[in-house]
């Protein structure tokens, strides 16, 4: 399989890094020791600021540039930045760009926008995000919630009532 144009190094470095990102995010919750909650930490904070210097440098890794694994990889990185807000901000505006020009995929623009707004204290627009609100588990706010179902299906999301019983389902099994 040819991949003509793409940068391998920088393609095999973003998916070791999402690899360790999910690694932490599995192995933590099972773990007790406090150092799994710092390392968490160091590796969010790390991969935040190595791809602060790439985007800083090249643009958004998208397709072209790093491959579909590894354009996928760029936006996992961007969507746990939380610990460095600006960061993520500038995250969104560059993956706003490469899904405007076919590089990336709306639906990681979605969640990105998403996870931005509820992280600043903002409703969010898609419905991606969950975690303990006022009344339990389940999504964070959402502005103009008559209309959530039209915004998820313009990028690509499946119907609210369908990743909600979805993510419901996965949180029962969760360790």
């Amino acid at each position: 399989m040819g991949m003509t144009g793409i940068d391998g190094r920088l393609r095999a470095r973003l998916l070791r890094r999402a690899k360790r990102d999910q690694w932490i995010r599995t192995a933590a919750p099972r773990r007790v020791p406090p150092h799994y909650a710092v390392l968490w930490l160091w590796i969010d904070r790390r991969n935040a600021a190595w791809l602060r210097r790439v985007v800083r440098g090249r643009g958004w890794p998208g397709r072209s540039m790093a491959g579909e694994d590894g354009a996928q990889a760029a936006w996992l990185i961007a969507q746990h930045a939380d610990r460095s807000p600006e960061a993520q901000r500038m995250f969104l505006d560059a993956l706003r760009g490469a899904v405007a020009s076919g590089e990336a995929d709306p639906a990681d623009l979605a969640r990105l926008e998403d996870r931005v707004r509820v992280n600043a204290g903002r409703p969010q627009l898609y419905g991606t995000q969950y975690g303990m609100t006022e009344t339990g588990y389940g999504p964070h706010p959402v502005e103009d919630p008559e209309r959530l179902d039209e915004r998820r299906a313009a990028v690509g999301l499946p119907p609210q009532a369908e990743y909600d019983a979805e993510i419901r389902r996965l949180a029962a099994e969760e360790p």
